[in-house]
């Protein structure tokens, strides 16, 4: 039921943002924090809203996300991502995502089902408008449940713009 539920706020997430500015796909490797857990690799797919905020090179967008780990794990969050553009095609960019994570056995437990996604990537834009980045990623609860041990990765990735 807690799956259904999760998955359900995201499809609404993506639903609400009709105005989707880019998906994202990336690939890449997760290392668990516990010595009984099972790291592997790991694929991520996110929607991105076009910007609500602009100031200068900055921008922030509303955003979904749905990573899946090759041990059967699965996380599903909705936030915010930032963008910092360089003038040279370079960009910096940032994001925070609250969800809920699905442990496949119970070495990759992360504490509670509740969990934040964090990302920090550096980014090249390509002559077709799209773009590749490779981006570091953290996801924990933030020390809300009594055990937080934490899933590190990284993750390379490409943006296609609508």
């Amino acid at each position: 039921m807690r799956k259904l539920l999760a998955l359900s706020a995201f499809i609404a997430s993506i639903a609400s943002a009709a105005t989707a500015g880019e998906w994202v796909l990336g690939a890449g490797s997760s290392l668990f924090h516990d010595a009984n857990s099972n790291s592997g690799s790991i694929v991520s797919f996110e929607l991105h809203s076009e910007p609500f905020f602009t100031r200068n090179r900055f921008s922030l967008r509303y955003m979904g996300v749905v990573t899946g780990h090759a041990t059967g794990d699965v996380f599903v969050g909705v936030g915010l991502s930032s963008v910092y553009d360089f003038d040279n095609r370079w960009y910096i960019e940032g994001s925070i995502a609250p969800g809920y994570f699905n442990e496949s056995s119970p070495g990759n437990d992360l504490g509670s089902p509740f969990e934040i996604r964090l990302l920090l990537g550096l980014g090249y834009e390509l002559n077709s408008g799209d773009s590749i980045s490779f981006a570091a990623m953290h996801k924990s609860n933030a020390s809300t449940a009594s055990r937080n041990p934490g899933v590190n990765g990284v993750l390379l990735r490409y943006h296609h713009r609508f």
